[in-house]
Parts: C-alpha cells; sequence; structure tokens
C-alpha cells in the first residue's frame, strides 16, 4: 500500500467525520481552490480509499458488541457487579438521581439468558451414537 501524505491523511479523517469532501478538503490544509475542483478527485485516489474504507470497518467493530463481551456483561448483571440510576424523591417534589442494585428480575433474566447461550434448559436431547431398536415380534425372523 504506498504511503499518505500527512494532508491526504487529515483529509480523509476529517471526511469520515463529516462526509463533505470539499470542506475535509480545507481542513486538511488544502486551498479554497483547490478543494472545490479536485476534492472528488482525493477520494478517488486508491489509497485514500482504502484507507478511508479500513477506518470505518474499524469503527463500526469497535461499535458493535461481540459474543464475549455480551456474556461478561450478563454475567456481570447476575452476579450483582452492575448498578442502574433510578430517581428518588427528596421532598417538596424534588428528586435526585441514585444508583441502585440491579432488580432480581432483571439477575434472572441475565441468568436465563446465559443459560439459554449454553443450552441449560432444553427440552431436546443429544443423542449421538448408534440406536438400535429391537422388535418384540417374532414374525421377523425366518
Amino acid at each position: 500500500m504506498a504511503k499518505m501524505t500527512i494532508k491526504q491523511q487529515r483529509f480523509a479523517d476529517e471526511y469520515i467525520i463529516s462526509g463533505n469532501a470539499t470542506q475535509s478538503a480545507i481542513i486538511a490544509g488544502y486551498s479554497q481552490k483547490y478543494a472545490n475542483t479536485n476534492a472528488s478527485k482525493l477520494l478517488q485516489n486508491t489509497t485514500i480509499k482504502n484507507y478511508i474504507e479500513e477506518r470505518l470497518e474499524e469503527l463500526d467493530s469497535e461499535k458493535i458488541a461481540d459474543q464475549k463481551e455480551i456474556l461478561q456483561y450478563l454475567t456481570s448483571i447476575l452476579r450483582g457487579e452492575e448498578t442502574e440510576q433510578t430517581l428518588r424523591g427528596v421532598g417538596e417534589g424534588a428528586q435526585v438521581i441514585s444508583n441502585i442494585d440491579v432488580g432480581a428480575k432483571d439477575r434472572i433474566k441475565a441468568a436465563e439468558l446465559l443459560g439459554k447461550r449454553h443450552a441449560m434448559w432444553t427440552d431436546k436431547m443429544d443423542v449421538s451414537g448408534g440406536v438400535v431398536f429391537i422388535s418384540g415380534d417374532d414374525d421377523l425372523e425366518d
């Protein structure tokens, strides 16, 4: 992959934030005249284009929780390690925000979801290996 200049990288980073090529070019240090006529060419530059695509993929993957993160969160709820915020009256109609332990219903729900993930409560039986059925009818023997 070809190297980008600092100005090109600034342009790409600004473009990721704003989505406006002309404005991003100006902020990155290109002249107004150059930005007005060549901003779209910067987006067609293969190196800049690849950089923008890679950064967007990274940002997307950082925003999306993976299985491990979800299981860790559910486990922390189950164990009572998380708190939630609630409003508490302090008199004369005033309220303050207080942190309280997660309720029993939420902890049970977390346990249920974890149990489902680990197939702990399933009515289905996993039968592996061969199963032979023997009939009691003597008619089958010749």
